[in-house]
């Protein structure tokens, strides 16, 4: 073996592991070290500003209405909400009837915009907003009576810029094992949270200061672009956990592969052109935080080629070929986990798919370029 090979197999297997097994408990022991809090704070209903709530929406005829009547339902004063629904695509010819539904259901007011994706019918919510405090949700997630409340009052910190709510994905079954990764990032995103900021949030329920928010490229999504922009612009990105929103999973693994795909499609332009890869603005923990959380999670494909290439050079030594053995047990495992819905076989499966969705976003994005627009992700209305 090759003193190149070996430098390789070893780089890539310690990244890797960091990455995925040794980051959180890092955290965990410095958050305890440091003996950094997130206490829940509380907002007043004499202190309560006025939320613009905006909902970018497109063909979600179906849903469009009851997402009109959850927010509405939410613990907060009538007078000091107003809900925008930003129909994307809703001027286009043969648009269906999101936006009527939207204004009968009672929406304050309903955008019927050019089709120009997601991030552009934002833009123009925020635009005709008059909030003190703007937050975002998707149209098929319903938010907890409590939920408003409980994001909004992170922003008695005048240093907080961004805050995110927590997800639950609800499933009727399937083999999509999405919940399992789910619970381990959101655990991930508290300890940043209390230790610095957050790398990433989600697009179900979160809010921005108004002189926070930032007109991104329409192909990067407000998920990973909002929070190192916020802390490159000196604000802190919070995670509110008990900020609760419920949303539909997608019900395969194969769905959710090509949902993942799709979001790294998405994601790529904000890591190679969107500043994310760029330290400059990041204070030494978050630069930390970043390239463990995101950078070596994205780059989680090539760290498992780097290792099986090397492992083949050096194939005669008993620890690549356990590497190689263990590469080769996960993919007979993935393969098997398409018939047999056995827990560890779905969990390979789940894997092997949404890491190879990582590559394959990105061969999208170089191969194809990245479309502004949106569709729902299949079962998730």
């Amino acid at each position: 073996m090759s003193r190149l090979a070996a430098i390789a197999f070893w780089l890539s297997a310690a990244l890797l592991t960091w990455a995925q097994a040794l980051y959180g408990p890092f955290l965990a022991l410095l958050r305890r070290l440091r003996g950094a809090t997130d206490p829940p704070p509380s907002v007043g209903a004499d202190r309560r500003p006025l939320v613009s709530l905006v909902v970018a929406a497109h063909r979600e005829e179906a849903v469009i209405a009851d997402k009109v009547a959850d927010a509405l339902a939410l613990d907060w004063p009538r007078d000091r909400l107003e809900l925008i629904v930003a129909v994307d695509g809703g001027a286009e010819p043969g648009a269906d009837a999101t936006a009527e539904r939207a204004r009968a259901a009672g929406a304050d007011q309903v955008l019927e915009l050019p089709r120009g994706g997601k991030v552009r019918a934002q833009d123009a919510a925020v635009r005709a907003a008059s909030g003190e405090l703007l937050a975002f949700s998707d149209a098929n997630a319903s938010w907890a009576p409590d939920a408003l409340e409980r994001l909004a009052a992170r922003f008695a910190d005048p240093h907080v810029g961004y805050a995110c709510g927590r997800v639950r994905f609800v499933s009727d079954g399937g083999t999509n094992q999405e919940g399992a990764y789910w619970r381990y990032e959101l655990w991930l995103r508290a300890q940043e949270s209390a230790l610095a900021s957050v790398t990433a949030g989600n697009g179900a329920i979160y809010a921005v200061r108004p002189q926070a928010y930032v007109e991104v490229d329409p192909v990067m999504g407000h998920d990973l672009s909002f929070p190192s922009l916020m802390v490159k612009r000196g604000w802190r990105a919070v995670y509110a956990a008990d900020a609760v929103a419920t949303e539909k999973m997608v019900p395969t693994i194969e769905g959710e592969w090509r949902r993942k795909r799709r979001m790294m499609s998405h994601a790529w332009p904000i890591v190679l052109r969107g500043g994310l890869l760029s330290p400059r603005g990041y204070d030494p923990l978050y630069a930390l935080m970043i390239a463990s959380h995101r950078l070596l999670r994205y780059a989680a494909p090539a760290l498992h080629f780097a290792i099986v290439l090397s492992a083949l050079a050096g194939r005669r030594r008993p620890v690549q070929r356990a590497a190689l053995a263990a590469h080769a047990a996960l993919l007979a495992a993935a393969l098997a986990g398409g018939a047999n819905r056995a827990r560890p076989l779905l969990l390979a499966r789940y894997y092997v798919l949404t890491t190879a969705s990582l590559a394959a976003g990105l061969y999208d994005h170089l191969r194809h370029g990245t479309p502004a627009g949106w569709d729902a992700p299949e079962g998730t209305r």
